[in-house]
């Protein structure tokens, strides 16, 4: 599973990646992180703003931080 979070690197993009660690780790799955920053390759991603968790090219979520809940529903299913 290869996990992106797109940011500037702000504390709620910092909060969302470590969010997304701690319930990959309690689920156990094999997952691949990668912190997108830079403006031209979050562009690409069809999403108005930030933070925003992509799961293998699928935006799940932007503009707000999901609880551990919903994080913990998206990833189980995948």
């Amino acid at each position: 599973m290869l996990i992106r979070i797109l940011g500037s690197g702000c504390a709620k993009c910092s909060r969302l990646e470590q969010l997304t660690r701690d319930v990959v780790a309690e689920l156990g799955v094999d997952a691949t992180f990668e912190h997108v920053k830079e403006l031209d390759k979050i562009m690409g991603y069809p999403i108005m703003t930030t933070p925003a968790l992509v799961v293998d090219e699928k935006v799940l979520v932007s503009g707000r931080m999901p609880s551990k809940d919903e994080l913990l529903g998206w990833l189980k299913d995948r």
